[in-house]
């Protein structure tokens, strides 16, 4: 019967089932490489072609199973169909079957496999939600022939004892969105991938990071004289001051410089006022993560808080405007303090006092001292050295070369961070 078609149907029907074998690959490929948080934001948009791409991904072993089963059936017509062209145009000779397979393998392997799931990857969204549009309707008719499969594929996956993948989008951890943001630099600003990353980074840090430490705390002793405790806040850096009570150990309160200026206004300031409008001062133990803490200021309704070790002695300070800094950057204010931590000097070295912490010379300087361990300039060479050096000692840590210039009190107070020709010791 098939005679009686001329030759020239036959590559016709021959170019269709390629065409459509070609769909079901590219449909394949490019719905089982699409973006699903890219799809959930086109979908909440409005987009029906993507509404229509996320409820056939739901179910995507029916999807696969309808698009495997039209391939398959598609694929061995052609062959058919491909022999039957090969017998007219070369008779019945035993080699004609050798060509036929060979002719059959090449058209179904480069127009219906490999160019299209390449230009399917490539145009992966914008086909899918096309091709979601003829795939829906074509999966609703045929859906009681392919429950009958996919019954017959379950039975054979639960004998093998194999449970069959969770279905829609794997939730990512954080260090894959981490990647996932450095990686989408072209899409986002550059200060926005900036604040993005750090808050992934302040998951892996604590207090102990950006913490003020307590030899650089700035305090006021109540028992002290009312005219130095009055020089002292009308000349500090700072909006709110810890009180102490005879010793640094003893912390009774938080005063905020502008309740005391408006207290002042109406009366003297004496020991009376400021214990009545100071407020009682928030501790929080060591090691606290950085995002927990920002929650419980928020829940606490608190800026400042002192971090404190097992023993309940403080270790330092802690405030919301550190750990927001570690989020979006440096602000414009910043304390005659922290600003004297280092200098640069004319020949390209920078002199380091030993109290400045790691991270401020990390992150201003673009240094990459190690800060798993301590937090200071002082902490990392008398931990490196294992002692307390001598000034004029030349140190190699990493790739930095430190000078130690003075030491004092047992501990560095100032190092001078040398250009990298420099020879060291």
């Amino acid at each position: 019967m098939t005679d009686d078609i001329s030759i020239k149907w036959l590559f016709t029907a021959l170019g269709i089932l390629l065409a459509s074998s070609g769909f079901f690959s590219m449909s394949e490929t490019c719905m089982m490489s699409l973006n699903r948080y890219r799809l959930r934001h086109l979908e909440k948009q409005g987009s029906r072609g993507a509404r229509l791409a996320s409820t056939l991904l739901v179910k995507v072993d029916e999807m696969l199973s309808f698009i495997l089963a039209g391939n398959t059936v598609i694929n061995a017509a052609t062959t058919i169909l491909v022999a039957e062209i090969c017998r007219r145009l070369f008779g019945d000779g035993e080699y004609v079957l050798a060509i036929a397979t060979g002719a059959a393998s090449f058209c179904i392997l480069i127009f219906a496999e490999i160019l299209p799931k390449v230009i399917g990857a490539r145009f992966a969204e914008k086909i899918a939600l096309a091709a979601s549009y003829v795939l829906t309707p074509l999966i609703t008719v045929t859906k009681p022939v392919m429950w009958i499969i996919n019954v017959i594929v379950r039975g054979i996956l639960k004998v093998l004892r194999i449970k069959p993948a969770a279905e829609g989008a794997q939730p990512l951890s954080m260090e894959e969105m981490r990647t996932l943001v450095l990686e989408g630099g072209q899409f986002i600003p550059k200060k926005h991938q900036n604040i993005m990353v750090n808050l992934f980074d302040l998951e892996h840090m604590t207090v102990d990071d950006t913490m003020t430490p307590r030899a650089l705390i700035e305090a006021v002793d109540i028992n002290d004289k009312i005219e130095n405790i009055r020089h002292a806040l009308s000349t500090s850096h700072h909006t709110r001051l810890v009180m102490y009570d005879g010793d640094f150990s003893n912390v009774i309160g938080l005063v905020h410089v502008r309740k005391v200026l408006n207290a002042s206004r109406h009366e003297p300031l004496d020991i009376g006022t400021l214990r009545e409008i100071m407020r009682d001062p928030y501790f929080v133990p060591e090691g606290t993560p950085l995002l927990q803490q920002l929650t419980h200021f928020q829940e606490q309704q608190r800026r400042m808080a002192l971090v404190v070790d097992e023993y309940g002695e403080i270790q330092g300070l802690v405030t919301l405007q550190d750990i927001l800094e570690e989020i979006v950057g440096e602000f414009t204010s910043q304390s005659p303090m922290n600003t004297g931590f280092y200098s640069k000097q004319s020949d390209g070295s920078v002199m380091v006092e030993g109290s400045c912490p790691l991270r401020v010379l990390n992150r201003k300087l673009g240094f990459n001292f190690p800060l798993d361990g301590p937090k200071t300039m002082n902490g990392l060479v008398t931990e490196h050295m294992e002692d307390i050096p001598e000034p004029g000692i030349i140190v190699k840590i990493g790739d930095h070369a430190l000078e130690i210039l003075q030491v004092q009190d047992r501990m560095i107070k100032v190092v001078r961070m040398m250009l990298p020709a420099k020879a060291v010791i």
